[in-house]
């Protein structure tokens, strides 16, 4: 048998193969877990002396960006709605220890865990929505709007740092994956004035959100946020509580921190047919 007659039965041994490899994974796909739609989240009365009044999102924005330096991301979101409510209204509002949230920077001290902003904006759904379930829609539908929006949006009047930081799509809610996909898509620095800029309008951005999330649902017009993240409903499939392998537990996208081998692709769904349930 000559060279050239071997290559092209090879060529088309991988070919055919791989033809083969594909139609045999189609046919042993799983079936995905269904889209979560969006829906009217009803207002449930908190019986709590945290009473929430309707406030202008703008105004949050602008506040978020005015106390950035004095404790960075989570603290500026968080004190930009309960300093409004407590100039307002007073107690207890003007007691509340803002300081606290002052731990929040860097991911948690620092860590890179979950953004500082989305830490603030969940202390506040958590201190006036006293329901869990309602808790856990409002966080949802705030944290999926970070991983799928191209931020910043929010534009100062008057800018602290005369920079124009680029807007990107985090996929993470974490901290450090969205700072580093932003560092790598622009080029800046990570401990660059540019980079904390960035982060000074993410806050500004988040407490504008969350304060129209909190308006929205104690006027009874909260609609979840839906649809769900694709790659992870793909993924809870076969790794959530009602799949085989039922070994994590998690709403955030999937693809920023984990990637799938070329084994994965091929043979993870003809396994995940024929292993038993746990």
């Amino acid at each position: 048998m000559d060279r050239r007659k071997a290559l092209k039965i090879t060529a088309g041994a991988i070919v055919g193969g791989s033809a083969g490899i594909i139609t045999l994974t189609n046919a042993f796909k799983p079936e995905y877990q269904p889209i979560e739609e969006p829906r009217k989240l009803d207002y449930k009365n908190p019986n709590s002396t945290w009473e929430y009044y309707p406030l202008n999102p703008a105004i949050s924005a602008d506040l978020a960006y005015k106390h950035y330096d004095s404790g960075s991301c989570m603290y500026a979101t968080f004190k930009s709605v309960l300093s409004q409510l407590a100039d307002k209204y007073g107690e207890p509002f003007a007691s509340f220890p803002i300081h606290m949230m002052k731990y929040g920077h860097g991911g948690i001290g620092g860590f890179g865990t979950v953004c500082g902003s989305l830490n603030g904006a969940s202390a506040l759904i958590g201190l006036f929505v006293a329901d869990k379930t309602a808790q856990d829609n409002l966080i949802t539908g705030i944290l999926r709007w970070y991983e799928e929006t191209k931020l910043p949006e929010y534009r100062p009047q008057t800018a602290i740092y005369d920079f124009m930081p680029p807007s990107t799509i985090s996929n993470s809610t974490l901290c450090h994956a969205s700072n580093s996909k932003w560092v790598k898509e622009t080029g800046y620095k990570i401990n660059g004035d540019e980079r904390k800029e960035r982060c000074r309008r993410l806050a500004s951005d988040v407490a504008s959100r969350v304060t129209a999330v909190l308006n929205e649902y104690f006027g009874n017009t909260y609609i979840t946020q839906g649809p769900d993240n694709k790659t992870v409903r793909q993924c809870m499939t076969c790794h959530g509580d009602k799949g085989k392998l039922v070994n994590t537990s998690s709403k955030m996208g999937c693809a920023s921190c984990h990637t799938e081998s070329i084994g994965h692709r091929i043979f993870a769904d003809i396994h995940y047919k024929i292993m038993k349930a746990k």
